[in-house]
C-alpha cells in the first residue's frame, strides 16, 4: 500500500543529486578580482591580453591566482583572480599604468575592481553557477542619471529640419532657406503662392508640427514658423528616455558586468546599478562610452582636397581621421543617425570573397539613404562613431548602387573587422546627453553584512520549525523537516540554474517560503492522525492521509501562486524579485512536501507487513495490524 516503485525513489534521488550540484556553488564564495575590458568601442580585448598582464605582474612581483580570458562577454574581457582586497589595489593601479600610462580621459582600457566566484571548473561545465548577488548584496555603485530634454527636443528639430528640406525638394517646392530659430524652424518664400503649396506639403507629411504663418525677414519675403506639439515634443522625450535606457544597458553588457540594473525613475532619470563594481571612477569611464553614430558624406572634391592640402577646412566641412590616421573631409549635413539604424550583421560576400556588414534602417532612414544614394553613386560616405566628445571614422566606403532599407558595407576589411563594425552599429546611440546627479557606493562589507543577516534568518526560522515538528509530530515531523530541508536547496538550485538575482527582498521570500512550505507537510501529518483517531490501521492511515490533503494542498498553493504571479506581472524592482522567490518557492514546496516527505514514509513504514503503531505525536496506534 505504501510502496514507491523502485524509478520513482530514483527520480527522487536524482532530483535531489541534481539539486546539491547546482546549490553547491554558492557555497565556494567570490575572490577579490580585477577585470580589464574595453575603454573604447574601437578597442577590443583579446587573449594575448593574458599573457601580457602576466608579464606586468611578474615584473611588478604581484602575486595572482589566476589570469582567465572570458569569451563570453562581448568585446572579451579579462579578470585577474587575487587572494585579498590589497593585492588587488596594488594589481589594479599597475594594470592601469601599464595598459594606459598616464591617460585617463581616453583610455584604451578599462580597469576595474571586481568579484568572481571561486566554483570549480567542473561545475562551470555543467553550468553550475552561484546566483548572482543584488547591489545591496553584493556592493557596487548606484548612479542616478539626468537626461537633457532639451537636447533630446533639440536633435528632433534637427532631424525635422532635414527632412523638411528633403520632402519640399521632392514636391519641387522652391524655399529661400530653411533656419533654426531656438524651439522653431524657419522656412522663408519668394511668394504667398510657393508658401501656402509649402503649407498643404508640410501639413501632410509633418503632423507633428505646428505651422504659423509670418513675414519674412526681407522685403518681399514670406515664410513659415514651425514647432513641435505638445504631444510631439512627450514623445521625443519619452524616446529619449528609452533610446539611453536601452544603449546604456547594451554598453554595460558588453564590458561584463553581472546582472546590472538600468531602468526608468520618474520622467527624465534613470536609475544605474552595478553590483560587484567597487570603483566609482571606472564605474563613470563604463558610463561615459556611451556613443552616438552619424552617416555624412565624405568631401572628395578637387576643391576640397586642394584646401585640406593647405592645411585649411573649407566652409560647411569637418575635419576626422579614418581608422589608420589619415585626415577625411566630411559635410556638415548629417545624412543619418544611430536612431535610425535597427539591425547591423557581419556576413560574407561569396561574389567578391570579402567580409561585409549588413546593416538595416527603419522606414524614415530608407527613404533619406534612397534618396541620397541616387544622387551620389560612385560617391563617398563615411559612418562616423563620436565617442568622449570626438569623432573617428569607422568606414567611408563608396557608394555603389542605390539603397534602401537594407544594404550592405564592404570594402578592406577584415572577419574580425567587420564582427567589431557590426557591434559598434548595433550597440546604438544616445538620444540626449545624461549627467550624474546622485551616486553612491555599496562597499562588499556591507553587502556581507545583509548576507549574513539574511542567512542567520533563514537558518534560525528553520532550524525554529525544525525544533516545532520534531516535538509535535515525531517521526513523522522529522520526514517533515528532511522534505522542507530539499525544498530550500531546491529552491536554491532553480535560482542558481535561472541564474536569478538575489537581493534582500529574495531573502525574505525564501524565509517566507519556510513558513509556507511547511503548512503542507502539517495538513498531511493532521490528516493521518484523523485517520488514526476514526480507528483506521496505520498503513491505511498514512495511504489515506496523503491521499486526502493533496486535493487541500494543491487548492492553497494554486491560491498562493495567483497571488505571486500577479506580484511578478505588476511589480518591478524588489517587488518582482520577492515575487519570482515567491513563485518558485511554491513549485519546489509541492515537490518536496508531498514526493520527498511520501518517499521517506515509505522507507520506513512502508515495508513492515505488520505495522503496529506510528510516531506521529500524542496518537499513538497500536491496533490491528495491516499490509
Amino acid at each position: 500500500m505504501n510502496r514507491y516503485p523502485l524509478w520513482k525513489y530514483l527520480l527522487i534521488g536524482l532530483v535531489l543529486l541534481l539539486g546539491a550540484l547546482y546549490t553547491a556553488p554558492n557555497f565556494f564564495g567570490q575572490s577579490p578580482a580585477v577585470q580589464i575590458s574595453s575603454g573604447k568601442s574601437t578597442v577590443r580585448v583579446e587573449p594575448v591580453l593574458v599573457d601580457r598582464a602576466r608579464q606586468i605582474l611578474d615584473q611588478a612581483k604581484l602575486p595572482s591566482n589566476s589570469i582567465l580570458f572570458d569569451s563570453t562577454q562581448t568585446g572579451g574581457t579579462v579578470r585577474v583572480r587575487v587572494s585579498d582586497t590589497d593585492t588587488q589595489y596594488k594589481v589594479k593601479d599597475t594594470l592601469s599604468r601599464a595598459l594606459n600610462g598616464t591617460t585617463t580621459d581616453d583610455a584604451d582600457y578599462v580597469v576595474a575592481l571586481n568579484l568572481i566566484t571561486n566554483t570549480p571548473a567542473w561545475l562551470q561545465k555543467i553550468r553550475a553557477l552561484p546566483m548572482y548577488l543584488g547591489l545591496d548584496l553584493r556592493g557596487g555603485v548606484h548612479f542616478l542619471m539626468q537626461v537633457d530634454m532639451a537636447q533630446a527636443l533639440n536633435k528632433r528639430l534637427d532631424a525635422t529640419q532635414s527632412d523638411l528640406r528633403l520632402q519640399l525638394r521632392e514636391q519641387n517646392v522652391r524655399h529661400s532657406g530653411i533656419t533654426r530659430q531656438g524651439n522653431t524652424v524657419e522656412v522663408a518664400f519668394r511668394d504667398d503662392a510657393t508658401r501656402n503649396k509649402a503649407r498643404n506639403v508640410i501639413s501632410d507629411r509633418f503632423p507633428d508640427l505646428q505651422i504659423i504663418e509670418a513675414p519674412g525677414n526681407v522685403a518681399g519675403e514670406v515664410k513659415l514658423v514651425l514647432s513641435l506639439t505638445q504631444s510631439a515634443r512627450l514623445q521625443a522625450q519619452e524616446y529619449a528616455i528609452k533610446q539611453n535606457m536601452t544603449t546604456l544597458h547594451n554598453r554595460v553588457n558588453e564590458l561584463g558586468v553581472a546582472e546590472p540594473v538600468v531602468q526608468q525613475q520618474g520622467a527624465d532619470r534613470i536609475v544605474v546599478q552595478l553590483p560587484g563594481v567597487q570603483d566609482v571612477a571606472q564605474a563613470k569611464k563604463i558610463l561615459g562610452r556611451t556613443a552616438t553614430l552619424e552617416f555624412r558624406a565624405v568631401d572628395d572634391s578637387v576643391e576640397a582636397q586642394t584646401a585640406l592640402a593647405a592645411g585649411t577646412v573649407p566652409f560647411g566641412t569637418e575635419l576626422y581621421n579614418e581608422r589608420d590616421g589619415r585626415p577625411i573631409l566630411l559635410k556638415r549635413d548629417v545624412i543619418l543617425t544611430g536612431d535610425n539604424l535597427q539591425d547591423a550583421q557581419p556576413g560574407f560576400d561569396s561574389r567578391n570573397q570579402e567580409p561585409i556588414v549588413s546593416l538595416t534602417v527603419d522606414g524614415k532612414g530608407a527613404a533619406i539613404m534612397r534618396n541620397f544614394t541616387r544622387e551620389n553613386l560612385k560617391k563617398r560616405m563615411a559612418i562616423v562613431l563620436i565617442e568622449k566628445g570626438r569623432g573617428e571614422v569607422l568606414t567611408a566606403p563608396v557608394i555603389q548602387d542605390e539603397l534602401s532599407a537594407r544594404f550592405q558595407i564592404s570594402g578592406t576589411m577584415s572577419t574580425q573587422e567587420s564582427n567589431e563594425l557590426a557591434l559598434l552599429l548595433r550597440a546604438g546611440s544616445l538620444a540626449a546627453p545624461m549627467d550624474i546627479i546622485e551616486e553612491r557606493t555599496i562597499g562588499p562589507s556591507l553587502g556581507a553584512d545583509n548576507i549574513a543577516k539574511g542567512f542567520n534568518s533563514v537558518l534560525w526560522g528553520f532550524v525554529l520549525i525544525a525544533v516545532f515538528m520534531l516535538a509535535y509530530y515525531v517521526m513523522f515531523g522529522l520526514f517533515s523537516v528532511l522534505a522542507l530541508a530539499a525544498n530550500v536547496m531546491l529552491l536554491v538550485a532553480a535560482l542558481s540554474l535561472l541564474q536569478a538575482t538575489l537581493t534582500l527582498p529574495g531573502i525574505a521570500a525564501i524565509a517566507l517560503t519556510l513558513g509556507m512550505a511547511i503548512d503542507a507537510n502539517v495538513l498531511i501529518n493532521e490528516r493521518i492522525r484523523e485517520e488514526l483517531r476514526a480507528g483506521r490501521a496505520p498503513q491505511q492511515a498514512i495511504h489515506e492521509g496523503y491521499d486526502r490533503a493533496w486535493a487541500t494542498i494543491l487548492d492553497s498553493n494554486i491560491t498562493t501562486l495567483i497571488a505571486g504571479v500577479a506580484l511578478l506581472i505588476f511589480g518591478s524592482g524588489p517587488v518582482r524579485g520577492f515575487a519570482v522567490v515567491h513563485c518558485l518557492g511554491i513549485l519546489t514546496s509541492m515537490f518536496s512536501a508531498i514526493m520527498v516527505s511520501r518517499a521517506l514514509a515509505n522507507l520506513v513504514y512502508g515495508r513492515q507487513k505488520k505495522l503496529q503503531k506510528v510516531a506521529i505525536g500524542t496518537v499513538w496506534q497500536s491496533g490491528a495490524s495491516s499490509r
